[in-house]
């Protein structure tokens, strides 16, 4: 029986889907340089929501005391994608691309941690849509919102599950 380009679906236990999850957790935290050096930790992690903590260092900011907009930006698209990728089926493949974000900021904290929580709004088959709201840690103040778009095609190579043994 000959196959079209669609690729065929192995279905994964719940435990390898959760095996994959937390090591895309990790990944996020530790993994990833300018996630690492920002000191971003994931406080929630599931499929309904992520939440990710990141703490105000005068090093991330432009103007004194207000985080840079650059990096309120590459968080929400890290939160968007770490949405999607917390409650994604690895079946259908684990190499994700953001292919589209737009970012409205609507006020500054002063010197204040901030929190980004995203939920994924729409799984298609391969383009996945998320929202994010960045908040001031400990006032609650709304910081800016974003749209994250992410397409899921392939698998990456550097996960444990597709390391040649």
């Amino acid at each position: 029986m000959e196959h079209s380009s669609l690729e065929i679906l192995v279905a994964l236990t719940d435990e390898e889907q959760e095996a994959r999850r937390q090591w895309f957790r990790s990944r996020w935290e530790t993994g990833v340089p300018f996630n690492r050096y920002c000191r971003l930790r994931a406080t929630r992690w599931d499929p309904e929501a992520v939440v990710l903590h990141l703490p105000f260092r005068q090093e991330l900011s432009a103007h004194e005391e207000i985080f840079h907009g650059g990096v309120l930006a590459a968080l929400i698209d890290t939160c968007g994608s770490g949405a999607v990728m917390a409650g994604h089926d690895f079946a259908k493949g684990s190499r994700s691309t953001t292919i589209s974000m737009s970012v409205q900021y609507l006020s500054a904290v002063r010197g204040e941690d901030v929190v980004a929580s995203g939920i994924c709004t729409r799984r298609g088959r391969s383009v996945h849509f998320a929202d994010v709201v960045v908040s001031g840690a400990r006032s609650g103040q709304e910081v800016a919102r974003g749209h994250v778009a992410v397409n899921i095609a392939g698998e990456r190579a550097d996960t444990p599950w597709n390391r040649a043994a």
